[in-house]
């Protein structure tokens, strides 16, 4: 039987100066979710996050935001999953990936943090990287450009229009997502043609940078291993 998400995590770095920028894509989705659901972030008491509680068909879920800047966010989503008592299989993650186009998304279980420091905190604090991940596609930089510095810029308007669009899509299907029915969102994601003309399915999924040492590899881990001191941090 599925499990469906009781805490569902926007990944991001908080503050206006983050705000607009392609790192914070699962910031961007977080809101766009509780908006849906009538619900509003506020500054959570206990923990070091933004957060809210709705209520939908298969029955309430969590909605947080942390603010302790990306590489720490498994500090925050491991203390409320304590709290709550929350198992790792029912907690969602949404957050940027540089190796899928603007446009692409796709839902996975489990798996590897993809060199992403964020999910790396989260997968350290809550002792297993076994929980659901929305990975929203921000692209790659070009020849010759910093990563670090892309993931903590503002996307161009037709990239930010892209992202928008991936995200209308985790939302159409929102109400399977949050019920536990992953499979066949997956399916109708994966199999969805992206902007570039190739299958979704075709990029990024076979396997993490981390895993296969290449120079995009080693790429992705310099844009996401930034020192935790701010506001390189936020990398």
């Amino acid at each position: 039987m599925a499990v469906r998400p009781e805490l569902v995590v926007g990944l991001g770095n908080p503050g206006p100066k983050y705000e607009g920028t392609r790192h914070n894509a699962g910031f961007w989705l977080a809101d766009r979710l509780a908006e849906r659901l009538g619900a509003a972030f506020r500054p959570a008491r206990r923990f070091p996050l933004d957060a809210c509680e709705a209520g939908t068909r298969a029955g309430r879920v969590r909605l947080v935001k942390p603010t302790t800047y990306m590489n720490r966010s498994g500090q925050a989503v491991g203390a409320i999953a304590e709290y709550f008592r929350i198992a790792p299989a029912a907690i969602l993650v949404a957050h940027d990936d540089l190796d899928l186009p603007p446009g692409t998304v796709r839902l996975k279980e489990g798996g590897g943090h993809g060199g992403h420091n964020g999910l790396r905190d989260v997968a350290a604090h809550l002792g297993t990287r076994d929980f659901a991940r929305v990975r929203l596609g921000i692209g790659r930089p070009g020849p010759g450009r910093d990563p670090i510095d892309y993931v903590l810029e503002r996307p161009r308007a037709e990239e930010r229009r892209l992202i928008d669009d991936a995200i209308e899509q985790v939302l159409g299907w929102s109400a399977a997502v949050l019920a536990g029915d992953l499979q066949p969102v997956m399916k109708a994601l994966h199999t969805k043609r992206c902007a570039g003309g190739a299958a979704a399915g075709e990029t990024g999924e076979t396997g993490g940078p981390e895993e296969s040492g290449s120079a995009r590899g080693r790429e992705r881990r310099a844009a996401e291993g930034a020192s935790p001191v701010p506001p390189r941090s936020a990398a």
